[in-house]
């Protein structure tokens, strides 16, 4: 393999998170006195938009309810921060050993995600010794660029942190319009679909696997 960094982009690249992401919103809205609950279908519908924030803000307009949209999530995310210290994860299958061989063959690994700041700490914690946060040489969060996937403005930063450039790296993404972000910087991608994210269009990847695995990167 020619590339000199591994970008892991969403939270979902790592863990799946989909069912607890789920259960927080509903969490939030019942807490909030809102007759909104969320089924697994509707969810799956509604992650074509991108962003936690604007999810709800546009559910709420779309039902003419005005709220602040900010606040609900910060909400959603304390619920979702405490499900993952009770919860046990794991990482998704290959991780660990993807990212094991990275470690072990000098390559550069960044988590280019627009999550916040308190989200990437819940996982990190929750994750506990299967991973170090000092692994990675970049980790994006939402402060660092004002315009959220799908824009590249993300994985644009990752490049300058690491001084590298697009064709130095593979990225690795979840779900569509997250690849489009990586694909806008010029980044090559592999999809890694989550439970909520399989019949999203990957048609852009280099190829689209369950579980990640050494032998296809070294492939590119």
């Amino acid at each position: 393999m020619n590339h000199k960094a591994i970008l892991f982009g969403s939270i979902g690249t790592l863990v799946e998170t989909s069912e607890l992401q789920r259960r927080s919103f509903n969490q939030a809205f019942s807490e909030a006195e809102l007759d909104w609950n969320w089924s697994p279908d509707e969810y799956q519908k509604l992650l074509a938009k991108s962003g936690g924030c604007e999810r709800i803000k546009n559910y709420a307009i779309q039902r003419g309810i005005d709220i602040d949209a900010m606040h609900l999530h910060r909400q959603k995310t304390k619920i979702f921060d405490s499900f993952m210290a009770k919860e046990s994860i794991l990482l998704r299958p290959g991780v660990a050993s993807l990212i094991s061989h990275s470690l072990d063959s000098s390559l550069l690994l960044a988590f280019v995600t627009n999550t916040s700041k308190v989200n990437i700490d819940a996982i990190f914690y929750a994750l506990g010794d299967q991973i170090k946060r000092n692994d990675f040489s970049f980790i994006g969060n939402d402060t660092m660029v004002s315009n959220p996937k799908p824009s590249p403005d993300i994985y644009l930063k990752a490049l300058s942190e690491l001084h590298l450039d697009a064709k130095d790296c593979i990225a690795i993404e979840d779900s569509e319009i997250s690849m489009q972000s990586a694909l806008e910087a010029g980044i090559q991608c592999i999809g890694f679909p989550g439970a909520n994210t399989q019949g999203n269009d990957f048609s852009g990847a280099e190829f689209v696997t369950d579980h990640l695995s050494v032998d296809d990167l070294t492939m590119l």
